[in-house]
């Protein structure tokens, strides 16, 4: 059973009389900590990780064009320069999905770029160990259970942190492992349950203001969270089980920028979207993975039209635990993979570029004689952006965020 931790208790998973209490509206309220203030320049930095579950088919996200073995390897699921539904040109060499036609404008705009051929130090198939070592920030799966977004957290430069504040937040009903650790952290999950009245909320606050203070204080935190979310929300309603993946990302991320948006909101974030893996019926421009590819454009839209001029502060990162085979299987899908394709969004991203130390897809260059191989460790795309972004030194992000990776550098250049 999976558990998150509260002020140093661990309560389970399972939703309790607490959880359902204060979920009114649709919200789970953790716990909570400074923000990360604004840098000594002036900056208001927000930095945001999107994780996407299930492993990315990086070859049909962001197709090599011009690579000569392309098409031959990636068959019904490669993207063309022509067609109805052509690769959006990147620079001469890649091309991005059709389904992406918001961060190809950013990608133009110089506010996102894409790292290509990359991958954590993972090398096995597993959804649970690649999710576990992605999170953990740990060279193999099992071996810690905080997560390395927490410990950033823990380690920000003096002076980054105010009191009575929230700092960092985690979206969904339990916090996610790369959230998990001794830095509390601020919750909020959509839910179907209709906002708490006025009313009901004050009756709330009353009762269990006489006989639980601390259900009264994460109730009032957790209403006010709420109101925050519920505010000026379109029209959305919250994510309903099987609707539309489209409207639920883009939903999730608009809930989750309010809150970052706040002058005391958090600064720090993560959320996950699930169903990243198409062993069938993936489809290339179009079909199941260009729909999914929409709804992160959707979501990474959602970010920078509610954080308004704090996305010119913004980094988001979109990482997800391994990529998918090269070749496609009997049910036109892909299977577990190793180097896949990590994106960058946000006014402080030093955009216009896909950057990949590109090792090629002919059969001798393939990872396995089946994967596209990595050549660039997704920590050091990480760690770069975390020391020019959010300032973490150099020790800080070898020892304690990414523990025993001293020896390898962060790339420069990813932070405007």
């Amino acid at each position: 059973m999976r558990a998150s931790s509260i002020n140093g208790l661990c309560e389970a998973a399972t939703p309790s009389r607490r959880a359902l209490l204060v979920s009114g509206g649709g919200l789970f309220s953790w716990a909570y900590l400074p923000k990360f203030a604004r840098a000594a320049d002036g900056r208001d930095p927000r930095f945001v990780t999107i994780i996407l579950r299930g492993a990315l088919d990086g070859l049909s996200a962001v197709a090599p064009l011009g690579d000569p073995d392309y098409e031959r390897l990636h068959g019904a699921l490669s993207l063309r320069r022509d067609g109805e539904r052509p690769a959006l040109e990147l620079d001469g060499f890649f091309g991005l999905n059709p389904g992406m036609p918001i961060f190809a404008k950013m990608f133009a705009d110089k506010q996102a770029a894409i790292i290509h051929a990359t991958a954590t130090g993972y090398r096995e198939r597993s959804h649970f160990d690649g999710q576990d070592v992605l999170e953990s920030g740990m060279p193999k799966p099992g071996s810690i259970a905080s997560g390395w977004l927490n410990r950033v957290l823990e380690v920000l430069p003096k002076g980054e942190r105010v009191a009575s504040a929230r700092s960092g937040l985690g979206i969904g009903p339990v916090t996610p492992l790369i959230l998990r650790g001794s830095a509390a952290v601020t919750g909020w999950a959509p839910t179907n349950l209709p906002p708490a009245g006025d009313d009901i909320a004050e009756r709330l606050l009353a009762l269990y203001g006489a006989r639980d203070p601390v259900l009264l204080n994460a109730l009032a935190q957790g209403l006010g969270i709420d109101k925050i979310v519920s505010r000026d929300m379109g029209g959305m309603r919250a994510a309903q089980p099987g609707g539309n993946v489209v409207d639920v990302m883009r939903q999730t991320a608009r809930g989750a920028a309010k809150l970052m948006a706040a002058d005391d909101g958090p600064r720090i974030g993560a959320l996950a979207y699930d169903g990243w893996d198409t062993h069938a019926n993936e489809g290339g421009a179009t079909g199941r993975l260009a729909q999914l590819l929409s709804g992160l454009d959707g979501a990474i839209d959602e970010f920078r039209q509610t954080l308004g001029a704090s996305w010119k502060h913004t980094i988001i990162a979109v990482v997800t635990e391994f990529g998918r085979t090269a070749r496609i299987n009997g049910t036109t899908g892909t299977d577990h993979g190793t180097g896949t394709v990590a994106f960058l969004a946000g006014g402080a991203v030093a955009g216009g570029r896909v950057m990949a130390d590109w090792p090629g897809l002919k059969d001798a260059q393939l990872y396995e004689n089946r994967d596209l191989r990595p050549t660039t460790d997704l920590r050091a795309v990480l760690k770069g952006v975390l020391a020019d972004h959010l300032g973490l030194p150099a020790a800080a992000l070898g020892e304690k965020v990414f523990p025993n990776t001293a020896s390898l550098a962060p790339i420069k250049g990813l932070v405007a």
